[in-house]
C-alpha cells in the first residue's frame, strides 16, 4: 500500500486522488488555524512556493481534534488561512487524526510511521513526509519547524 490508494476531499468538496502525485515527495500536515503553531503555516507555504516547480506537494489537513483549535467550517477555513497566513497550497476538509473516525490516509501513515505516542497523532502540526515513490519516508513533532524539513525535501527531490 502507498498513499496513491487513498482519496481526500479538498476545502471545497471535490475530490482528490493521491495518485495525482505519483514520482513527487509529497509533505502532509494535520493544521489548525487557532493553534499556537499556526505561524508554521507560513513555513509551510514558503516550502511550498520554493519547491513546488520541483514537484514537492504540500497538504494541509485541518484537524479540530486537540483544544477546539480548528473551528472554521471547511467553507471558511482555507479563505482563513489564506488571509491570515498567505496559503495557497492545498487544504482538505476537516478530518479526524485519532480515535474511531480516522481518516484512512492517517491510520496508514501512523502505523507506517508511529511517533512517541505509538500510532496516535500527538498535537496539530505532525508533518509526514512522503518519498517520490509514494512511501512514508518521515513523521517530524508538532514543533519541528518547516525550515528543519527542508533538508529531507531535498534529498528526497534528487
Amino acid at each position: 500500500m502507498k498513499i496513491y490508494d487513498f482519496e481526500v476531499s479538498t476545502a471545497n468538496g471535490k475530490t482528490l486522488d493521491l495518485k495525482e502525485f505519483k514520482n513527487r515527495p509529497v509533505l502532509v500536515v494535520n493544521t489548525a488555524t487557532k493553534c499556537g503553531l499556526a505561524p508554521q503555516f507560513e513555513g509551510l507555504e514558503k516550502l511550498h512556493q520554493q519547491y513546488k516547480d520541483d514537484g514537492l506537494v504540500v497538504l494541509g489537513f485541518p484537524c479540530n481534534q486537540f483544544a477546539g483549535q480548528e473551528p472554521e467550517s471547511n467553507d471558511t477555513m482555507a479563505e482563513t488561512c489564506k488571509l491570515n497566513h498567505g496559503v495557497t497550497f492545498t487544504l482538505t476538509q476537516k478530518i479526524n487524526v485519532n480515535g474511531k473516525e480516522t481518516h484512512p490516509l492517517f491510520k496508514y501513515l501512523k502505523q507506517r510511521l508511529p511517533g512517541t505516542l505509538g500510532k496516535r497523532i500527538k498535537w496539530n502540526f505532525t508533518k509526514f513526509l512522503i518519498g517520490p515513490n509514494g512511501e512514508p519516508y518521515k513523521r517530524y513533532a508538532p514543533t519541528t519547524s518547516p525550515e528543519k524539513i527542508e533538508k529531507d525535501i531535498q534529498q528526497l527531490l534528487k
